[in-house]
């Protein structure tokens, strides 16, 4: 789903002169917290604000700027892709290039959206992910958490008080006013797709009042979404984390957090404007921001169990899964915005060779090879994707190939001992081999396995970084 990528948003955090702006005042200067002080405080708001400034430039180029070559639908109306993702989606990092995506933002202000889900054949794997604006996954539905029964559900505001109609199944409540609903069908392959467009065409987004045939309450009061982009966020990070942060009511462990920001002059009301700052209260903005944009790349690096090469853990989850963990949260949005939980979907990531060196196929051609009996453990189906290890969006490649997953197991070529070798350069590897080569950038690589639905029991990659089946480490061809 992406202007959120890596880059832009670190772009925010090295613009040293052009940090922050708003629209009133700064801070009197008596009522300054110190030099250091408000360094420390720039650099929490930053690790804090990160992931809320990420989903909203995705919501505003996704559901408000329908100018946007990103625009997918209006508020609480569900668009479906007729497609997977390709080199040419680049609003989200890493996307999925799987499954088609439907979905789309709902506002949740003048009342609660119904999400309606068809009858789903238990062989195709589906979900529906619910993420607030906080990026916290709040609830499921699908294969896995609900079945394949059609099916009524809510989805209602942080301040709604009601009863759910008869019929309802489930009521889900977002953190936020704002929620965006991602759903995922299996495609099991290119001849698929119209059975995959038939299971779209059940997915169903209401207000609640039409799905009553009521009349609708009084509209919400109209909203003034301030325009986001690579350039702005160079230099509005805080004015955006003010602007989105007014439909975030907080809880109880945000508390200290927001009135530290207040002390900058930073939440909703106290927007202050960077360039009226003196250079020494610049220059404290500027570090802060820049040291947390280094900490949360660290905590990236270093997230889940090196196993193999790869990083295997579990970053995703509800507000109790972070627990207040500002840092743990910024790095998975970092890592991957949207995300699943790991009962829904595990994400071996890598960029090293089983040795630990860069993986580089401008340099250099590599293999992963699964040995016979030991594909990734899923109910559902599992895929190892290529992206490019700069920009960390999937590359433009000869073949239009960007995964190989378990779906196409049928065209692969296995080895004589039953292992399978995926074939990872920038070349093709030949003509008998051809059918197993992932596509690579001229370039360094980032690879994401993608486990859906994995299984619990032995073998098994659960729990994260601890389970019993581990991803084979990809090698260095002489």
């Amino acid at each position: 789903m992406d202007i959120t990528r890596r880059s832009v948003i670190r772009s925010a955090a090295l613009a040293a002169t052009a940090t922050v702006a708003g629209v009133s005042r700064a801070p009197a200067q008596s009522q300054r917290p110190g030099f250091f002080k408000a360094k420390d405080i720039a650099e929490a708001g930053f690790i804090y604000g990160l992931p809320i400034v990420m989903n909203y430039a995705v919501m505003y180029e996704y559901a408000v700027d329908r100018s946007s070559s990103q625009f997918k639908a209006p508020f609480n109306e569900i668009v479906n892709e007729h497609r997977v993702y390709t080199y040419e989606d680049t609003s989200i990092i890493a996307p999925n290039s799987d499954t088609p995506y439907s979905g789309g933002f709902l506002d949740l202000q003048a009342e609660p959206i119904i999400v309606s889900v068809p009858t789903v054949d238990l062989k195709r794997y589906y979900s529906v992910q619910l993420i607030d604006g906080n990026t916290y996954n709040y609830g499921y539905m699908g294969s896995r958490a609900t079945g394949g029964e059609a099916g009524d559900y809510m989805i209602v505001g942080p301040e709604w008080r009601g009863t759910a109609p008869s019929g309802v199944k489930k009521v889900f409540r977002s953190g936020t006013r704002h929620s965006l609903i991602t759903i995922r069908t299996q495609l099991f392959g290119a001849n698929d797709m119209e059975n995959v467009i038939k299971v779209q065409d059940g997915y169903k987004v209401r207000p609640l009042s039409t799905y009553l045939n009521q009349s609708p309450p009084t509209p919400a009061a109209a909203i003034n979404f301030p325009k986001i982009d690579k350039q702005l966020i160079k230099t509005n990070f805080f004015e955006y984390l003010d602007f989105a942060l007014q439909f975030i009511p907080a809880e109880a462990n945000e508390v200290e957090i927001r009135s530290q920001l207040a002390r900058i002059g930073v939440g909703p009301g106290k927007t202050f404007n960077f360039k009226d700052l003196s250079l020494e209260d610049k220059a404290e903005v500027a570090l802060g921001m820049k040291e947390g944009d280094r900490k949360v790349d660290e905590a990236v690096a270093l997230a889940g169990k090196g196993i193999n090469g790869w990083r295997v853990g579990s970053q995703y989850g509800d507000s109790k899964f972070y627990s207040g963990d500002w840092l743990k949260r910024a790095a998975a949005a970092r890592a991957g915005i949207y995300a699943n939980d790991a009962v829904e979907a595990i994400y071996p990531q890598t960029r090293a060779d089983v040795d630990g060196q860069p993986l580089d196929s401008g340099k250099h051609n590599y293999t992963l090879t699964f040995a016979a009996d030991q594909l990734p453990p899923v109910n559902a189906f599992w895929s190892v994707t290529m992206y490019d290890g700069k920009t960390e969006l999937l590359i433009k490649n000869p073949i239009n190939r960007y995964l190989i997953n378990s779906p196409m197991l049928p065209r692969l070529k296995k080895n004589a001992d039953g292992s399978l070798t995926i074939y990872i350069q920038n070349k093709s590897p030949g003509a008998d081999k051809e059918a197993n080569w992932l596509p690579a950038p001229d370039g360094s690589i980032y690879l994401m396995m993608r486990l859906y639905w994995p299984k619990e029991t032995p073998p098994s990659i659960l729990p994260p970084g601890e389970g019993t089946w581990r991803p084979p480490g990809v090698v260095r061809v002489s």
